[in-house]
């Protein structure tokens, strides 16, 4: 029978060249299921392909085929590890709990590409059984398994696995790492991951001389939404001024009205960069905040009422425009300059009389030429 063998093989390889074709696709996948075992050889071979958009294709036809399992099963223990890889990847689309134990096995595997794989696979299949098998590849040597198994154990926003997480989210040696774990207990959007993640915003590995890799974090407490508003405002009176800083940017990103009133004290932080953040985050409220913006611009610290004029400028409302006109005349340079920029940015024609009496006054050449670049690009 090897020429009928042969016929099928050649038969599963037209049919999986077919696969690339949008407009063949479901023809050519509804044959290969039809031919059912006899198509996986070729669909395994296939996986070999280095086009991931086809890959995904061949994986979905073979996750959609329970005749496939035994093969796909026999080939993790011999194939090569990225093949092994894949061939996980395809349990996982599948979600067939009866491949739980095999990937549980996978777990163990010498290669971290399956072991992070497996991890994934299982969080897929979603069997909360699982997750204390789960919990011990955080502590995995490889980073890149710890990074799975955060993203896999958070799947399922289970609180007594936070803390575990947590040992991750402050302890581990690589930011990436630490990443995953915050990334992860904020897409649980559960309350009980608020602590921790604000436990991590006032560690200084998090922020110091990371600006970027901050944003992560920063991020996962944004997700937690309403609930942390509370502790973000608590944040505003941290003791580290950058602590500070961020509670202000993520209140501003929430814009929950609970916070007007603390981040209209925190304008007059000695620490300039709260003092900006908090008169950005201000802005986000709109004509709610203009009286406490105001306010702050009889302050005779000059950088206050600097972040003052600066954000009321990007507010539209009525009451701004008058009050800019009289910063003006502010005895900081700094002020005055920032009040021009603002009131071009409002584009009311209140501003236009007042700035051409600027760009009129020779006396001050730089303020003069100022306000007729403006006035030109208004």
């Amino acid at each position: 029978m090897d020429w009928l063998t042969g016929s099928k093989q050649g038969e599963s390889k037209k049919l999986i060249s077919q696969l690339a074709d949008s407009t063949k696709r479901d023809a050519a996948a509804q044959g290969l299921m039809k031919l059912g075992a006899e198509a996986v050889p070729a669909l395994m071979e296939a996986l070999q392909t280095q086009d991931l958009s086809l890959l995904l294709i061949y994986q979905h036809v073979l996750a959609r085929m329970p005749s496939a399992q035994s093969q796909l099963t026999k080939a993790l223990a011999s194939a090569h590890p990225v093949i092994r890889g894949r061939i996980i990847e395809v349990f996982g689309i599948s979600k067939d709990k009866a491949l739980i134990p095999v990937l549980l096995d996978a777990l163990k595997s010498e290669y971290f590409t399956v072991r992070s794989k497996a991890l994934l696979a299982l969080a897929a299949i979603g069997d909360e059984r699982t997750v204390p098998d789960l919990l011990p590849l955080l502590k995995d040597p490889e980073d890149e398994v710890r990074i799975a198994a955060c993203a896999a154990i958070g799947k399922f926003r289970d609180p007594s696995t936070f803390d575990e997480i947590t040992n991750v989210l402050l302890d581990d040696l690589k930011i990436e790492v630490r990443q995953a774990a915050a990334k992860a207990l904020g897409e649980t959007k559960h309350p009980a991951a608020i602590p921790f993640l604000m436990e991590a915003l006032r560690d200084s590995f998090w922020w110091y001389e990371k600006e970027q890799a901050v944003s992560v974090l920063l991020t996962a407490i944004e997700n937690m939404g309403e609930a942390v508003v509370e502790p973000l405002i608590d944040a505003l009176a941290d003791k580290e001024g950058t602590v500070r800083k961020f509670a202000a940017m993520i209140l501003s990103k929430l814009g929950d009205i609970r916070a007007i009133e603390e981040l209209g004290m925190a304008l007059y932080d000695l620490h300039h960069e709260v003092g900006e953040a908090a008169a950005e985050a201000l802005t986000k409220f709109g004509s709610q905040a203009v009286d406490i913006l105001i306010e702050s611009l009889s302050h005779p610290e000059a950088a206050i009422r600097e972040h003052a004029v600066i954000a009321l400028g990007k507010i539209q409302d009525v009451r701004v425009a008058p009050v800019l006109i009289e910063m003006l005349r502010d005895p900081d340079r700094d002020v005055q300059k920032n009040a021009m920029f603002s009131l071009v940015n409002l584009r009311d024609e209140r501003a236009i009389p007042a700035l051409r009496e600027i760009a009129e006054n020779r006396a001050d050449r730089e303020m003069s030429m100022l306000a007729k670049q403006l006035l030109s690009s208004s």
